[in-house]
């Protein structure tokens, strides 16, 4: 089932929460909201499935109004964060419950119910814990139930809130990539809502930031990383460090134009030979190691600004820095952004030349 969003706004009291929001979602989609807490993605979740109205706009399904259509004429399948099951009820019985209340509508036996359950308990991997309560069960395990109760109706649309966001890292890196591969089998339109930049870049078909009720950016994840349309995006997406005057003299004409140069830490190359008239002079401060990568926190010699690079423990191994000493630092690619308004220039650095992106 395709969704389409037109000019939609919502307001809680005096606070505008969506703001003339537009969005396509074409049928079999996995699409992920990403944005800050408050931005309006569970918001904009919501209206779709029924459970809130918007106060002006159009929700299109298929390229009908879903406006006078109840939640449960919808057929969309919600899943929460904190799962929602039933807890006097096994793995089994509460994965059947929807089937149950919609017997009639659905025309099934129960001996057709109880097919359907297994295949479904089959799908998540459960089939030993079948007869389990939740009480009994991981967090990930717990969302796999919910997920696979969701399903269980059939369901035209798949939303998902946060679905992960109660789970340690280990568990939410193994479910994701889970849904990701159940998505590829089932293709059913799938929306989910995440403050996790990871998450959705891994997750998705594509990403839509949003940020104070309004789309900033929607593409894949590809797209909205390598080609981010503002400093919002770009600063979203990962640590940035923030050069005040340009990283290299194809970048001098932004200087005294307002604009700042951004570079990300795994962009930062520090050598200990500072010929290159494009290189940073800057002092080592704190050098912390994070599993396979080294952090260097260093100072700026010309400015006193803070900045980061992110190096492989090999490279560190060859440059053997010790807090105190100074280093040069050559930009792999720059980004150059005037206040408000889209990237002006993109630059990458090789062995001291400017050469242009392609």
């Amino acid at each position: 089932m395709s969704v389409e969003l037109k000019g939609l706004n919502k307001t809680f009291g005096e606070v505008a929460t969506i703001k003339n929001l537009d969005l396509a979602i074409p049928t079999g989609e996995l699409v992920a909201l990403l944005g800050p807490s408050g931005c309006g993605k569970t918001t904009l979740l919501r209206i779709i499935a029924g459970l809130e109205a918007p106060d002006s706009g159009a929700v299109l399904f298929d390229g009908e109004s879903a406006a006078s259509r109840s939640v449960r004429e919808r057929r969309v399948g919600f899943v929460f964060q904190h799962y929602a099951l039933f807890r006097h009820l096994s793995v089994f019985e509460n994965i059947a419950f929807g089937l149950r209340v919609q017997r009639k509508r659905l025309g099934l036996s129960e001996a057709e119910i109880c097919r359907k359950v297994r295949s479904l308990i089959e799908l998540v991997q459960m089939e030993h814990l079948a007869w389990h309560y939740p009480a009994q069960l991981s967090g990930g395990q717990r969302q796999r139930v919910a997920l696979a109760r969701s399903l269980a109706v059939e369901p035209r649309l798949l939303l998902l809130d946060e679905p992960f966001g109660a789970l340690d890292n280990h568990v939410r890196r193994e479910l994701r990539r889970w849904l990701r591969r159940l998505h590829d089998d089932l293709h059913v339109t799938s929306v989910f809502v995440t403050h996790d930049t990871e998450e959705a870049l891994e997750v998705a078909d594509r990403v839509v930031i949003m940020n104070e009720g309004r789309i900033e950016q929607i593409g894949t994840p590809e797209e909205i990383y390598d080609h981010p349309k503002n400093l919002f995006v770009y600063s979203f997406l990962g640590h940035t460090n923030s050069i005040a005057s340009p990283a290299t003299p194809s970048e001098a004409a932004a200087e005294g134009s307002g604009e700042v140069a951004f570079v990300r830490p795994h962009d930062l190359i520090p050598v200990r030979d500072g010929s290159d008239p494009s290189s940073i002079a800057a002092q080592v401060r704190h050098v912390q190691f994070v599993g396979p990568v080294v952090h260097i926190e260093l100072t700026t010699l010309n400015t006193a600004e803070p900045i980061e690079a992110h190096v492989s423990r090999d490279d560190f191994a060859t440059l053997c820095l010790q807090p105190g000493e100074t280093v040069w630092l050559r930009a792999r690619q720059v980004r150059v952004f005037a206040p408000d308004a889209l990237p002006s220039r993109r630059s990458e650095f090789q062995s001291g030349s400017a050469r242009p992106r392609t």
